[in-house]
């Protein structure tokens, strides 16, 4: 825990930044992969219903904005919030709603710093599974730098991403610029 957080992201409760953004339900898209450039979750009905059995989905706009790293991480935690992952009543409940904190952060902190900044966040939440995706403009490659030195600074986001993530990938853009960076990490039983 930060010494300059009074207390975990996890019991402070939704916070009113105006990072609500638009929720929006959907399934997810059938046949996808694991390990492979896995399509993009498809935007659901403009209503913010559920599709039945699919995933909870809520994206935010980032492109343009000032502060994206904190607006991403409270967009995500009042997301946590809705889904029932926050309040934690336990520890590895917070601990699987920080590590969703945390992905959020890198992901959105890589396309700030090496990508022209985000366009999008998207966070789909399914019974097993949360899956972040992270759009920009980029033409990067994204991948954890090896030998991984955990003593130097720099370096380390793509590396916590793939020790805390059950899969992640890219996917490409046909016909514009840019991709969108995705990664899955286990919902808490």
């Amino acid at each position: 825990m930060s010494t300059t957080r009074p207390c975990s992201p996890g019991d402070r409760g939704p916070e009113p930044s105006g990072a609500s953004g638009a929720s929006e339900e959907s399934a997810p898209t059938a046949g996808a992969p694991t390990g492979a450039a896995a399509p993009s979750v498809p935007p659901g009905p403009a209503d913010g219903t559920q599709g039945t059995g699919g995933p909870q989905v809520r994206r935010i706009g980032l492109a343009g904005e000032s502060g994206v790293v904190p607006l991403a991480r409270d967009f995500a935690r009042q997301a946590l919030y809705a889904w029932g992952w926050l309040p934690a009543a336990g520890a590895d409940r917070r601990a699987a709603a920080e590590d969703v904190l945390l992905v959020v952060s890198e992901l959105v902190t890589n396309a700030c710093l090496h990508a022209e900044g985000p366009d999008e966040l998207l966070l789909a939440c399914g019974n097993k599974v949360i899956r972040i995706e992270v759009s920009d403009r980029g033409a990067g490659q994204p991948a954890p730098r090896t030998p991984h030195r955990a003593g130097r600074p720099g370096g380390h986001g793509m590396f916590i991403v793939q020790r805390l993530c059950l899969d992640w990938g890219v996917v490409r853009a046909a016909g514009r610029p840019g991709k969108t960076v995705w990664a899955e990490l286990g919902a808490p039983a």
